[in-house]
């Protein structure tokens, strides 16, 4: 192994640790790493900035426009609401879901859909659980089928391209990522149904996604010397207190469970947990002042609309407190009350370090969604009705610019590239979208995590690394395990990466890596490239490895293990039919 090998084995390493921890956004963890590459003197100022040169992050920015003018004329909206109209049927989401996901990016598809299945949910008293879980997974699935389904896809085309071979084309994949998605949903709709968590109602105290609200006994109002008996703290329907925190006679504040002796004194802060429209009711209670409620904001009052906002993986808010992240002044809206999947809260709101999936009750003026729903903090702002306002009569213009894009694109009329730029300035250029709304429609952080991503994997490649490993793996393949094993070998270690890692890491590592595996073991370059695609974009055993999974993890009220109960047979399926049809497609 040559020094720049061993360098750049040290940084992926680090990369790797730091990346697991989750303190930093990952655009910035894989930055540095070709910062610290860049640095050593092991790549160029060219290899670094490869990325930002690349067409792969300008290309998924304007199909997050093409997108948001879905999104802005209710579109997949109105079909998702005839769909969830009659029994919710897993199937039939799951078929609509994964294919719109072929067409459009599958992370602005779930902002789109889970607001309403919560909605829907909550109308008819049953668990949104049985639904989110499939959404995600369908929206993946669906992301497979052509090129433009998710950035994953964009950047392994890319990396391909750079390594001298040509970029995969729009329906290249389909032959394998058609039949990945097919038998996906049929394993989805059916063992899948099966083995989807069985939560309560909404309705229900236990129920499947309760918030903690911290609120303040007024000194003055009247509470104070009442037991909670006595206060009607103690019988709340859809709600309980569960602990009170007070100040001993040294100022350190004690927290002790509530019980139907207690006595409320004055400044005791009350600690309650309940379904959200519970927690929203309990801001009305004379004598309790929510604590986060700083400027007496009241979840009735006129101009103002209670949301829905989960905190994105790579959120700045990730570690740190409301109070210490300034929530009311950076975001101009009152958090009332939390949500963490998988776990119990401790403690006042304001205090509690945020982590990616929370999901935080909030309730600011009617722009809050507009401003933010695009925002790398949030994975997903919704109002809580899961209503919005859209542009139904231009929907015509948004259908025929997709219709378009996909056939110029896939009939190699036009470069990707170039299509989508087009389709993206039609939307704009026939009042869809305002050129601000456009720009909010771009979700940045995966527009610049896709540049740093393909600037790592080609200084991998040239580091010498990636041939280093392929070597490795030639000589542990003395005994000829031929060339479907390679394939399940490189699908394996790259799905491993994705659940450890992030969908995008895992691709920018492994590229670079089972294209020198191919080079060397006589396996086609593009069956190993589009291995690796499958293995990064179809994450299915844990929340953390892909973004949609994370945006219903809170929304659904789900348990870590969920994910991988539901997500092992999808992940098997996945491997066996990628595993036939990848040498038969790829040769």
């Amino acid at each position: 192994m040559t020094l720049d090998a061993a360098i750049a084995l040290a940084v992926l390493v680090v990369t790797g640790v730091v990346l697991v921890l989750d303190r930093f956004q990952p655009v910035v963890v894989l930055g540095g790493a070709v910062l610290a590459l860049l640095f050593a003197g092991v790549v160029d100022s060219r290899t670094a900035l490869s990325g930002l040169s690349s067409t792969a992050p300008a290309t998924i920015a304007a199909l997050y426009v093409v997108a948001a003018a879905a999104t802005a004329t209710g579109a997949v909206a109105a079909l998702v609401d005839r769909l969830l109209g009659g029994s919710g049927s897993v199937w039939s989401l799951s078929v609509v879901t994964a294919g719109c996901s072929a067409v459009m990016p599958n992370t602005p598809l779930v902002a789109v859909i889970a607001p309403r299945i919560v909605g829907w949910s909550k109308e008819r008293g049953v668990s949104a659980s049985r639904l989110l879980m499939p959404l995600s997974f369908a929206s993946i699935l669906g992301g497979v089928i052509t090129l433009m389904g998710t950035s994953t896809n964009l950047v392994v085309s890319d990396l391909l391209e750079q390594s001298g071979a040509e970029p995969l084309g729009v329906f290249e994949i389909s032959a394998v990522g058609a039949p990945v998605a097919v038998v996906g949903v049929i394993v989805l709709s059916t063992l899948g149904a099966r083995l989807l968590p069985k939560r309560e109602a909404v309705t229900s105290v236990d129920g499947w996604r309760d918030f903690q609200m911290s609120a303040r006994v007024d000194p003055d109002g009247p509470l104070v010397g009442r037991t909670l008996v006595e206060s009607g703290l103690r019988a709340l329907d859809g709600a309980f207190l569960a602990t009170v925190e007070r100040r001993d006679r040294d100022g350190v504040m004690i927290s002790s469970a509530a019980t139907p002796r207690t006595v409320l004194e004055a400044d005791d802060v009350c600690c309650f947990v309940g379904d959200a429209q519970r927690m929203l009711d309990l801001h009305d209670t004379s004598g309790l002042t929510p604590v986060e409620e700083h400027e007496s904001t009241q979840a009735a009052a006129d101009g103002t609309s209670v949301y829905e906002a989960v905190v994105a993986p790579g959120s700045s808010l990730v570690g740190s407190s409301l109070r210490a992240a300034d929530f009311r002044g950076r975001f101009g809206g009152a958090v009332m009350a939390i949500h963490r999947a998988d776990a119990a809260l401790q403690g006042q709101l304001g205090r509690i370090p945020l982590r990616g999936g929370d999901v935080l009750l909030v309730v600011a003026d009617e722009s809050f969604a507009s401003r933010w729903r695009s925002d790398v903090d949030f994975s997903l702002v919704a109002q809580m009705d899961g209503t919005s306002v859209t542009q139904r009569t231009r929907a015509p213009l948004v259908l025929l610019a997709i219709t378009v894009l996909i056939v110029t694109a896939g009939a190699g009329l036009l470069p990707l590239f170039e299509a989508s730029i087009a389709a993206a300035l039609v939307v704009v250029a026939g009042g869809v979208l305002t050129m601000r709304e456009a720009w909010r429609g771009v979700n940045l952080d995966v527009v610049m995590t896709m540049a740093v991503a393909i600037s790592l994997g080609a200084a991998v490649a040239e580091s010498g690394l990636a041939g280093d490993v392929a070597s490795l793996v030639e000589r542990v393949d003395s005994i000829g395990l031929g060339r479907t094993a390679i394939v399940v070998a490189i699908m394996v270690v790259t799905i491993g990466l994705t659940e450890l890692l992030t969908n995008t890491a895992a691709a920018a590592l492994m590229v670079p890596v089972a294209l020198s595996i191919a080079a060397d073991l006589g396996v086609e370059p593009r069956a190993a490239a589009v291995a690796v695609l499958i293995g990064a974009s179809c994450s299915f055993l844990s929340p953390v490895g892909y973004q949609t999974n994370l945006m219903v993890f809170g929304l659904g009220g789900y348990k870590f293990s969920d994910f991988t109960r539901v997500g092992a047979p999808l992940t098997l399926a996945t491997l066996i039919v990628s595993a036939v049809l990848i040498p038969i497609a790829f040769g």
